[in-house]
């Protein structure tokens, strides 16, 4: 339960400061009431100074339970209309205090507020509950907050004799600046030089100094941990290349004004020290940055470059891998102004940057948002927003310029940029004594056919077994291998061709995978409900023996340790989710690969982002194809970034790299083109196709999916919306495509039915204008049976 000392709390009737002046408040209470402008309470004097943003408790319904809230609008009416419009106003009770003696309240900054707002209508999510999730849990609960002594200087001078070790005590503590703030009595010692805290004692004792207290964030170990803070000299800065100037110059020039940059440059190519060096300007502005990753694992790699740039003073983590206590402590070291870069997922985007006149913050000066392809910036629950899209609103609004960088642009991004809406900036060479990769792609119908003729069957085929013998074969050098899969086998069905079966989950309409447990146990789990199974022995429908298909990375793991029964256990890393729970279990993997503890590091898409390994001599992508195999227009764009993001991590240093890309369909154009790092072509070539189908980014998009335990009810959600929109149609007062309700692409989801209604409209206002229309007429709501996913980046 949060700390009651860190409410103000409204007097009781009988207290004489509880008058009450004409001042009212909207406010958007955290739960899913869908009120845009807010619901209107009466905010007394004596609650003290209000502004918009502020959390207060508010009572809610007919019974009057307590709920929380923000502050959107303070309104004072006339004073003829005041009395009779409070008479049915129920009254604010309470507002958060202070967090910190140097931070702010719990108060949303104003440029967040409008944000929201604004969210409220393009994610089709009560306003509420998008300033509850802009807020982090520990900020509201005050989770960490001590309270420690210190010691103030009252401005009296000492009268009399001073002992030595007092008046050295005294010499130094007179010269302290002005603005020094009070400090706990071992840091002033340290601050003054001296050995002990006797002397200060001495002069607490003559009324020099004074002792108080003051709140603060405390946390058991650093929220910067020590994996990140770099161990020896920091490297030194790299010269910029011509085109990495250019970049420079051009985004520095609009800073201080909203615009929005594309900086496409392939991998290995110096994409982070643009952001480094513009960021720097930003600082030198005094303004504050936000660099968006996509992974919460990529974050220790990303801030060891950061803190040697900056300093690990000047930069704070947000991420859900932290402890509450540590998450408390960077949000309030921003909103303090003590840090002035805010680096980590999507969450990252809300850090408590403010231009406000009372708010400590520094204002934002610039967000950039690293590899914005990334499918991993899109929310699944609500709000459902993609941050690449909320990010360029939010520069929008604080007035600073944004940069997107990719090797492999979303086509939103291209489409913009190439348009003209976008600035774009192009780094098409690696950095100085890099290169990029050769890329060889190997058709897998020809290699399980010669892995046949051996009498067996594998998911490394004999060219790229052959690649990593060479590469292991040679000392210091490493592999990387990629099979987005994780699990031991894609499946389990019955070995008998005349016989269909296939083990499904009994919750959702989804093939089970099989894992494998310590000690060679085997076990099915279901990827969408979680469920579990037992293996069964044999085929239930005709006693038949089962087999297992498709093979994930703990198959691959096995199969490397039987092609190389030589190489050490230790020396291969597996990176899946089943294997990395917390960043610091990913941070730790990479400390022993980049040492060359480990040579092969195998896993899922997690080791195609970001990832720098001159030693890295190899790529193997084991299966090319398993984005291909989803039911989804964007399949052929997330296979062109897969490859060519993976391949990208090849070829860092001054050593010979190749890239072996294993795939069923070799013509393939996403992966022809990708092995030839040709972006541009894909991306031509992939927009006239959806510019003919109409389909996003030529049009704009979103997906309803109403989901019901019961079938009947889903169909009838999901008819009574299609209806009302194709009324509106009809009558001309929304612009969209619709398409009728039909089930989803997985229509069944842990025991609940899933129907869907796709809508594209040529403009976002269009879009928003159709939502709207089912929001008024509480066809779609934000609750736990209805699915509103605007722009959405994948159809499952």
């Amino acid at each position: 339960m949060p700390d009651p000392s860190l409410f103000h709390t409204e007097p009781g009737p009988d207290d004489p400061a509880a008058t009450r002046p004409p001042r009212l408040a909207l406010v958007a209470p955290e739960q899913g009431i869908d009120a845009p402008e807010g619901l209107t309470y009466d905010a007394p004097e004596a609650l003290g100074p209000l502004a918009p943003g502020d959390r207060v408790e508010i009572p809610l319904g007919r019974g009057d339970r307590v709920s929380t809230g923000y502050i959107l609008r303070l309104v004072t009416p006339s004073d003829e209309a005041y009395e009779p419009l409070l008479a049915g106003l129920k009254r604010i009770k309470a507002v958060r205090k202070r967090l910190t003696s140097d931070a702010p309240a719990a108060r949303i900054p104003t440029a967040l507020l409008e944000l929201a707002q604004w969210m409220d209508g393009y994610c089709c999510c009560p306003v509420g509950m998008v300033l509850a999730s802009m807020l982090p849990r520990s900020v509201k609960e005050a989770t960490g907050r001590r309270l420690e002594a210190v010691l103030e200087r009252t401005g009296v001078e000492p009268v009399g004799k001073l002992a030595p070790t007092v008046q050295k005590a005294w010499d130094a503590l007179r010269v302290l600046p002005d603005d020094t703030p009070p400090l706990p009595p071992k840091q002033l010692r340290d601050r003054l030089g001296l050995k002990s805290v006797g002397p200060l004692n001495r002069l607490v004792e003559r009324g020099v100094l004074k002792e108080g207290e003051r709140a603060v964030v405390k946390t058991r170990k650093a929220a910067i941990n020590a994996l990140l803070t770099p161990t020896g000299p920091p490297a030194p800065e790299p010269t910029p290349t011509d085109d990495q100037t250019a970049a420079i110059e051009g985004i520095a020039a609009t800073l201080g004004g909203f615009a929005p940059h594309l900086l496409f440059g392939v991998t290995g190519s110096g994409k982070t020290e643009v952001y480094l060096r513009v960021i720097q300007r930003a600082l030198l502005r005094g303004e504050g940055a936000i660099v968006l990753v996509p992974e919460i694992m990529l974050t220790p790699q990303t801030t060891k470059r950061f803190i040697e740039r900056f300093g690990a003073d000047r930069v704070a983590l947000l991420h859900s891998g932290l402890t509450d206590a540590q998450r408390h402590e960077q949000w309030s070291r921003i909103a303090s102004g003590k840090a002035s870069v805010a680096i980590g997922p999507r969450s990252a985007l809300f850090a408590p940057f403010s231009d406000s006149e009372d708010h400590p913050a520094r204002p934002l000066g610039v967000i950039v948002v690293d590899e914005e392809h990334d499918g991993s910036y899109k929310q699944d629950q609500l709000p459902r927003y993609h941050a690449r899209n909320i990010a360029i609103k939010r520069a929008q609004i604080e007035g600073c310029p944004i940069v997107l960088g990719s090797a492999t642009p979303s086509l939103e991004s291209w489409r913009n940029a190439i348009a003209g809406r976008f600035a774009l900036h192009r780094l098409p060479d690696r950095v100085p004594g890099a290169s990029l990769p050769d890329v060889r792609i190997v058709d897998m119908l020809d290699e399980r056919r010669h892995l046949k003729e051996l009498g067996g069957t594998r998911s490394i085929g004999p060219v790229l077994a052959e690649a990593l013998a060479q590469t292991l074969g040679t000392p210091d050098l490493q592999a990387l291998l990629l099979l987005n899969r994780r699990g031991f086998a894609r499946c389990l069905a019955c070995a008998d061709p005349n016989c269909a079966w296939t083990l499904r989950c009994q919750h959702c309409d989804a093939s089970m995978v099989v894992h494998e447990r310590a000690h060679s146990r085997r076990f099915l789990r279901c990827h969408h409900c979680h469920a579990e199974n037992a293996v069964p022995r044999q085929c239930p429908e005709c006693s038949g023996r089962v087999i297992q298909l498709g093979a994930g990375t703990q198959r691959l793991e096995q199969e490397l340790e039987k092609l190389f029964p030589d190489l050490p256990s230790e020396q291969v890393l597996r990176l899946d989710a089943d294997t990395m729970h917390r960043p610091d279990d990913y941070a730790r993997a990479l400390d022993r690969f980049g040492t060359g503890e480990a040579r092969v590091m195998l896993g899922t898409q997690m080791i195609a982002k970001g990832l720098d390994f001159p030693n890295v001599a190899l790529i193997g992508v084991v299966s090319a194809d398993t984005a291909l195999e989803l039911p989804d227009f964007r399949a052929s764009e997330r296979t062109f970034q897969l490859v060519a993001q993976v391949a990208g991590r090849a070829g860092r240093g001054d050593k010979p790299a190749r890239v072996i890309v294993q795939t069923m369909h070799p013509t393939e154009p996403a992966i022809e083109m990708a092995s030839r790092h040709d972006f541009e072509s894909f991306a031509t070539s992939e927009l006239a196709l959806r510019e003919a189908m109409l389909l996003p980014p030529a049009s704009r998009m979103a997906r309803l999916v109403f989901h019901d335990t019961n079938l009947d009810k889903a169909k009838k959600a999901a008819r009574n919306a299609f209806e009302a929109l194709r009324e509106a149609m009809d009558a001309g007062t929304v612009r969209i495509r619709l398409d009728s309700p039909a089930p989803a692409d997985l229509p069944r989801r842990a025991d609940h039915f899933r129907i869907a209604i796709d809508l594209f409209a040529p403009t976002p206002g269009d879009l928003t204008a159709a939502l709207d229309l089912l929001r008024r007429q509480k066809l779609v709501k934000a609750d736990a049976r209805t699915i509103v996913d605007v722009d959405p980046v994948a159809l499952l």
